[in-house]
Order: structure tokens, then C-alpha cells, then sequence
């Protein structure tokens, strides 16, 4: 009877006939490229979603990842009691990573809204994903020399070369389908469920005789369930985003999406003027309110138009509020809109409430939209323009920084005449004094003459534009309104000669010019804009 049992042993472990062998080899690799991917998907999901919330990409990316890669280390010692059963072990932990990568966006985006703890959600979920993102290796190199056994070195140059390919291949498929086909959230219920089946199912199956019916049951069942709740949560996904998006937001909810670029939300209620208040959040920062964004658009726009205008250049603007400002001259011939997020200009062009406010100016035969990143943009531009209105968000991330540095408006001047005029959003000089004088400095270290003016915004407080002309040598630009100016609600020349007077709390402050290697204005707008 033992004889017997020694024998069912030898069999149950010994390895398969070649053939069978470089198969289940070659499945096991596949299983191990899959789950790579899925690895680095969440890795990926968690940094964007940081950003897109809380801003600041390059905090969000390096506490992410450093987190993940010091779990994975913990996770990869944790393995090493779990080898004996690596068949069971490694399904488990498949599964178990399967759930919580799959939910983690979810979690997330829920721990934002509803509990306002995300960043201490944020590490014990990237620690978690780490921990048993780390525990495969092991486990998987122990699998692999199971089915045929070779030198340690091969052993681990054939795991991680699959390993890193498939890090490749879930990077590009994450911004590239992932996201512009299921959005972020479903994107990574998506990827739970492939990591499911190529964690568990493949892995049973190869090594399906050589664990008990039991286990293979259990790990069924549980793979079984985790992907129910998976899909569940996917059926009701869209749902469970809106009630925790509106969470976020004061007003109701009208349109929403997610783009590869940003988060877009439109809101609309009832102002204390009895007319609709529409707002714009990019992000989760307001962009404009309906009721007062002329005021903002006016002191924008036509400051700058006061020089020649026949043709245009707006960069950012996407709602094409400013475009709608400066197609009221009859001289204007031709005017580019650049804007780096299609489904902005979109929106903005067959969207109701917002091309209604913009008076659908993107319909207007004179202009031609064009969506690209403005930086690289002006590198090609060959065209150049007798007015430039640079409308863009504030510089709170790496990506916006770079199009307030003076590498920037150096690129912008190729694009100008001796005589064009260029106007900047700087930020409000109140709330952030240190952000608006280095905007200003910048754009001075550029080799521009500058007039730096302010206007009140009620639904954005006070705020600051920089009025540029080309050239150190002469005056710098006059704040005043063109000839043929149409008739405003908010502006005329006596609000520009006091928007030019600045309180003694918010004169020119000494600050750093920013540059593309020395972001200083990122620094300087997170500092200040943190505390309201």
C-alpha cells in the first residue's frame, strides 16, 4: 500500500512529456504576461485618478509608486512560506488581487467624495495592490520550474522579459482603449476580470492535476464570486459615479465625462439674479459661471484687441468664451483656436447650454480649431498673428506649468509680429500674489514688455492678466479699448485705467521667473491656492 502511494506521487509530480511541458510553459508565460498588465493598468489607474482629483500629478505619481514598489518587496518575502502550495497559493493571491485592483478606482473615488480621506485610502490601497503584485514572482518562478527545471539565471531572464512586455503592452492599452473605452472606473473592473481569469482559471488548468479536487473547487468558487462582484459593480457603475460625482458639487449635475486629458463637468441651478447659473469644472476647478463670465472674457480679450486683429490665436480656451469675444470685431479675418482636448471643443460646439453661451462660435466660417498641446504646437507654427489670448488653466500641475514657463513664450514669439500684442491669465494677484508676479516675471524674462492689470470676477474673486508686446526696448503696452470695439456690459477705458493700480498688500513681489527645468510657478500655486 505505501509502494502504491510513493508511486501516485512520483507520477502526480513528475514532469510531463516534452511537448505537453513546453506547452503548459508557454501558457504559464502568457498567464504571467497577462498579469503584468493588469499590474501596471493599476498602477497607471491610480496615479491618473490622483491627478485628476487632487492635481499635482508629480506628488500622486511618486507616492504611488514608491508605496507599490516597497509592497512589492514585502509581498515577494511574504511569499516565500506560501511555494510549497504555489498552485493554490498564487491563485489565491490572483484572486484576491483581481478584487482589489478591480475596485480600487472605485474605492477611491468613493473614500473623495463621501469620507474626504483619499490620500490615506490612496497608500493603503497602492500598499495592498503592491503586496500582492510583489507575492507573484516567487510564486510564479516556482510554478514555472515545476513544469521543467533550469538554471536560476534563465529561469528569471524568461520571467521578467515576459514580465516587462507585458508592463508595456497594460501601459499603452491604458490610455490608449482602456480609458477613452470604458472610462477610468470601469476601465479597472475591466482589467480585475482579465487578471481573474489569467491568474486563476490558466493557472488551475495547467497545474489541474497536480492539485485536489478540493482546492480547485474552492479557487473556482472564489474566482467565481470575485467576478460576479466585478460585474455587478460594473452594471451599476455608471450610477454609483454620478451620485458620488455629485457629491462633489453644489449644483446639479448636467453633463460629465472623463476624458484621456481631464475630468469635464457641467453644473446648472438657479442664480440669486433668478437667471440659469452654468458652470464649468475642469478637474474639479471652476472654470467660469454663466452669470459673470463675461466680466472675465471682457477683461481678456479686449485689452488685447486694441492693437491690429485681423488674424487671431487663442491657446486653451476649449469653451469658446474668449473666441465668441473676439469674433464680435468685423476687422477679424481669421482666428485658430488650440485647445489640447477634442472632447472640450466638442462640448463646447454641439453641447446646448454651453454653445448657446458662446453663441456658436465654433461654427463661425472664420475659425479653425485645432486640437493639440499647445507647446508642441507653437514648435511647428509657422503662421504668425497680429493677437495672441492665452486662456489657460491655472499652472497646478507639471503638464499646465510647462505652458507658463519662459521656453513657452519664447515658442510663442516665432508666432508674432513686431507689433502684436499677447495677453496672459495669471491667476487671481489676491488669493495667489506669488503665482500672478511670476506669470508677469516670466513673461518678461521672455523678452516681452509688460502691463499687468486686475479685475473683481464674483465667482472667482479678484483676478490678474498680463498685457505683452514683443521686445525689451520701448513702452510697455497701453490698457486701453480698440477704435471699433463693440459695446460691452462690463469694461470701458476707466475700469482699465483703475484695473492697472494695485492695493499696497498686492504690489509686484520678488519672485522667481519659471522655466521648464525650475517650475516655480507649480510651487508657488499649490502653496497659496491650499489654503482657500
Amino acid at each position: 500500500m505505501q509502494d502504491r502511494t510513493a508511486a501516485q506521487e512520483r507520477t502526480a509530480t513528475a514532469p510531463e512529456s516534452p511537448v505537453r511541458s513546453r506547452g503548459a510553459r508557454v501558457l504559464l508565460l502568457f498567464s504571467v504576461f497577462l498579469c503584468a498588465a493588469c499590474g501596471l493598468v493599476y498602477e497607471l489607474a491610480l496615479t491618473a485618478l490622483g491627478s485628476y482629483l487632487i492635481g499635482n500629478s508629480v506628488m500622486q505619481t511618486s507616492v504611488v509608486i514608491s508605496v507599490m514598489v516597497f509592497a512589492m518587496g514585502v509581498g515577494s518575502l511574504a511569499a516565500k512560506p506560501l511555494q510549497r502550495r504555489a498552485v493554490g497559493a498564487f491563485a489565491a493571491v490572483e484572486a484576491v488581487l483581481a478584487l482589489v485592483g478591480g475596485l480600487s478606482v472605485l474605492v477611491l473615488y468613493l473614500s473623495f467624495a463621501w469620507l474626504r480621506v483619499y490620500m490615506p485610502a490612496m497608500v493603503v490601497v497602492s500598499f495592498v495592490v503592491g503586496l500582492l503584485i510583489g507575492a507573484e514572482i516567487p510564486l510564479l518562478m516556482t510554478l514555472l520550474q515545476r513544469i521543467r527545471r533550469q538554471e536560476a539565471g534563465s529561469a528569471v531572464a524568461d520571467m521578467f522579459a515576459v514580465d516587462y512586455i507585458g508592463a508595456l503592452v497594460g501601459g499603452l492599452c491604458f490610455p490608449l482603449l482602456l480609458l477613452p473605452t470604458f472610462g477610468q472606473l470601469k476601465g479597472a473592473l475591466v482589467v480585475g476580470a482579465v487578471n481573474a481569469v489569467a491568474g486563476v482559471v490558466v493557472v488551475l488548468w495547467i497545474f489541474r492535476r497536480q492539485t485536489r479536487r478540493s482546492v480547485r473547487t474552492g479557487l473556482l468558487i472564489g474566482v467565481t464570486a470575485v467576478l460576479a462582484v466585478l460585474g455587478s459593480v460594473y452594471v451599476l457603475a455608471d450610477d454609483i459615479e454620478v451620485t458620488a460625482r455629485q457629491q462633489l458639487y453644489r449644483d446639479p449635475i448636467i453633463h460629465a465625462e472623463t476624458t484621456p486629458y481631464q475630468d469635464i463637468v457641467v453644473t446648472r441651478s438657479t442664480a440669486f439674479t433668478g437667471e440659469p447659473d452654468t458652470r464649468l469644472f475642469l478637474n474639479g476647478d471652476l472654470q467660469f459661471s454663466s452669470v459673470d463670465e463675461y466680466r472675465y472674457h471682457e477683461a481678456l480679450v479686449h485689452p488685447a484687441m486694441s492693437g491690429r486683429h485681423e488674424s487671431v490665436l487663442i491657446l486653451g480656451g476649449g469653451d469658446a468664451l474668449a473666441l465668441r469675444e473676439v469674433l464680435r470685431y468685423d476687422r477679424v479675418r481669421k482666428v485658430t483656436l488650440v485647445d489640447l482636448d477634442p472632447a472640450m471643443t466638442r462640448l463646447a460646439r454641439g453641447f446646448e447650454p454651453l454653445s448657446e453661451l458662446n453663441g456658436h462660435a465654433l461654427a463661425d466660417p472664420r475659425v479653425t480649431a485645432v486640437n493639440a498641446d499647445a507647446f508642441n504646437w507653437l514648435r511647428d507654427a509657422r503662421e504668425r498673428f497680429d493677437t495672441v489670448v492665452v486662456d489657460f488653466p491655472d499652472p497646478d500641475t507639471a503638464a499646465l506649468a510647462k505652458l507658463y514657463s519662459v521656453e513657452f513664450y519664447h515658442l510663442l514669439k516665432q508666432v508674432l509680429k513686431p507689433d502684436s500684442r499677447v495677453v496672459v491669465q495669471a491667476g487671481s494677484p489676491f488669493f495667489a500674489p506669488k503665482s500672478f508676479w511670476s506669470v508677469a516675471t516670466t513673461v518678461g524674462a521672455a523678452g516681452y514688455r509688460t502691463t499687468e492689470y486686475q479685475v473683481d470676477v464674483p465667482s472667482f474673486g479678484n483676478w490678474g492678466y498680463v498685457l505683452a508686446a514683443p521686445g525689451t526696448d520701448g513702452a510697455a503696452p497701453a490698457l486701453r479699448l480698440a477704435g471699433d470695439a463693440p459695446r460691452l456690459r462690463f469694461l470701458d477705458d476707466a475700469v482699465l485705467r483703475a484695473a492697472t493700480v494695485f492695493p499696497l498688500d498686492r504690489r509686484p513681489q520678488k519672485v522667481r521667473a519659471s522655466t521648464l527645468m525650475d517650475p516655480v510657478v507649480l510651487e508657488y500655486t499649490r502653496h497659496e491656492w491650499q489654503n482657500y
